[in-house]
């Protein structure tokens, strides 16, 4: 049986990017924030009541959990995440999604009196 992932979607920008950047290895939030700005090229910034917020979402579904043990030789007050399974393929599912409207934008952009059914 093939699992639902509807409920989540679409996943707000800010969750959106915070499970992109988790996607890659396990942070902690100020690694987050930096991330994300890097990966937006500076146009997404999180502030850390967003990112703080999103990230209890996050772990309230199940998409992201708290590793508990900072990484040999970083701070051991860090608090570090990472991406669970689920996680993973609600962000897949997401990125699907996300293709298929890119795709009808490319479509309606070359040919906008084009009638789709």
């Amino acid at each position: 049986m093939k699992e639902d992932l509807n409920r989540f979607l679409p996943l707000p920008p800010a969750a959106l990017h915070i499970l992109l950047c988790l996607a890659g290895d396990a942070r902690h939030g100020y690694g987050i924030m930096q991330e994300v700005s890097r990966q937006s090229n500076g146009q997404f910034r999180l502030r850390p009541g967003t990112l703080y917020d999103n990230l209890q979402k996050l772990m309230a579904h199940g998409m992201v959990e708290d590793q508990r043990r900072a990484p040999e030789g970083d701070n051991p007050r860090r608090r570090y995440y990472r991406l669970t399974s689920l996680g993973r393929r609600v962000l897949a599912a997401d990125v699907e999604r996300l293709k298929s409207v890119v795709q009808e934008a490319t479509v309606r952009l070359r040919n906008p009196r084009l009638k789709r059914v």
